[in-house]
Parts: structure tokens; sequence; C-alpha cells
């Protein structure tokens, strides 16, 4: 990916997918922006929280990292990218209840079943 595309993405797109991540879950669950770090460290996002231990599904606390592939970030620097992102957005609580039960993350009691998830190689397909 070239490093002004990694740039833009960082500054434009990932803060976005963040706060709207964020309004998915209640305030007790975090987004954070992870900025690319160069070849082999993708811009990530994480979602986080300490885990509602009296709900608890899964044995470890709440610790999500999504990363993009890199064409899909080059593409949405493309004409088209404003509006296939904008419709990303707008698909991401459905994808998030498809994660949860593929990846056994339980958003409600802040749980999953590994230490650390890493669902990667996202596309930016609504």
């Amino acid at each position: 990916m070239r490093p002004e595309s990694a740039a833009r993405f960082d500054r434009q797109f990932a803060p976005r997918i963040a706060e709207a991540l964020a309004a998915c879950f209640a305030t007790t669950v975090h987004t954070d922006v992870l900025p690319y770090g160069g070849h082999g460290h993708p811009t990530r996002v994480r979602i986080y929280a300490e885990p509602l231990k009296e709900l608890a599904h899964y044995a470890h606390p709440l610790n999500l990292y999504l990363t993009w592939d890199s064409d899909e970030i080059e593409e949405l620097m493309g004409p088209a990218g404003p509006a296939r992102f904008t419709a990303y957005l707008a698909a991401l609580p459905r994808k998030l209840e498809a994660w949860r039960h593929a990846r056994e993350l339980d958003f409600l009691t802040h749980t999953q079943a590994e230490p650390v998830a890493l669902i990667g190689g996202l596309d930016f397909g609504s």
C-alpha cells in the first residue's frame, strides 16, 4: 500500500470506523485507532472493554482488533470510495452480529473465547 494512502486512511477513515463501532455499544465498550506502522503493521481498530463478571459468557475480556485489506484501502481513495465507505459504515451493526457468532464474541458481557481476537483482511463491502 502506498504510504500516502495509509496516512489518509489513518486520518480520514479509521477514526470514522472507530466512532461508528463505538456508537453500536454501551459507553463501557471502547474503540481506538492504532495507526499504520509500516509493512506488516497495518492500521488497526481495537474494540475492548472490562468484562461484566457477573454476566460473563466467555473467559476473556473483550479485546478485538480489526484490519482491512490494503487493496481495499487503496480502492477507498478512488471516485467510488466515499459512497462505498458510507454504505460500509451503515452495515457495521450487521457485520458485528456476524462476527459475534463466527468468533465467539459477546459484546453484551464484554467477553470473548480467546485472549485476543483479530479479524483481518476485511473489505468495504456492505
